[in-house]
């Protein structure tokens, strides 16, 4: 597959050089030639450098590897060139105090598709610190990172997916991009978490076989009544969320 990445820093470091490692052609582009070139040459392999309408140009998927809002720019410029291509988005708008900077809008990822509209916007990689990437696989007591993928073209996706599964990892569907922005605000969360509380956030969700409690495990009725323990507005929702104090109560 051929990769332009558009962005010299760490997260373009260390996914474009999971992708090298995999057999990919992969174009480095930065609006700093110097930088390109620096990053090209410490990936090695099929890496070279260029300019960002070069990466966007060589590329049948582009990675977006850049801060929230400089990407949304660059994307605008090169929007021709994007035309039919996968874009995908890793970035998060988090703030000061992790507040995400796109509450009460279009995500990130939507206002990058906005910018590109010919573009393919897929939404992954932006729920871990980019050394989590760097690792070779990503793997925690025996088990793959598994990375949400959101998207709405299905051979985007396709894509998309093989790149995780080259980094060791496993893809799980994340929804259609309207859903992007909710991987954003999980974003969010975590590094609020991590970084502001010191906390484990892969400690504040059950294992999925306990997801509706342990009652649920041996239980009739499958999928469906296990939805609708968790549907807002139904009996079983507002008796789970009242037992587990997670809604409030309502009131006429």
């Amino acid at each position: 597959m051929r990769i332009g990445v558009l962005g010299t820093g760490n997260m373009a470091d260390a996914l474009a050089t999971h992708w090298v490692q995999a057999g990919h052609d992969v174009t480095i582009g930065g609006r700093d030639a110097h930088k390109a070139e620096r990053l090209a040459t410490r990936i090695g392999g099929s890496a070279k450098p260029g300019s960002l309408r070069a990466a966007a140009e060589s590329g049948q998927v582009v990675l977006a590897a850049l801060p929230f809002g400089a990407g949304i720019g660059v994307a605008r410029d090169l929007h021709a060139a994007l035309e039919g291509k996968v874009l995908l988005d890793c970035s998060n708008p988090v703030g000061p105090g992790f507040r995400l900077l796109t509450e009460g809008g279009p995500s990130a990822a939507q206002q990058l598709a906005a910018a590109a509209p010919g573009a393919h916007v897929v939404k992954a990689f932006n729920l871990c610190h980019e050394d989590v990437w760097r690792m070779r696989p990503p793997v925690f007591d025996g088990r793959p990172l598994v990375v949400p993928v959101c998207g709405d073209d299905e051979t985007a996706l396709v894509r998309v997916r093989e790149l995780v599964r080259d980094m060791g990892c496993e893809p799980v569907a994340g929804g259609g991009l309207e859903r992007a922005g909710l991987l954003e605000a999980t974003a969010a969360l975590f590094i609020a978490l991590w970084v502001g509380e010191g906390a484990d956030a892969q400690a504040i969700a059950p294992p999925l076989a306990y997801a509706a409690g342990p009652s649920h495990q041996e239980a009739e009725g499958g999928t469906e009544d296990f939805r609708q323990g968790f549907s807002v507005g139904t009996k079983p929702a507002r008796e789970s969320a009242r037992h587990l104090q997670i809604m409030p109560e309502q009131h006429n």
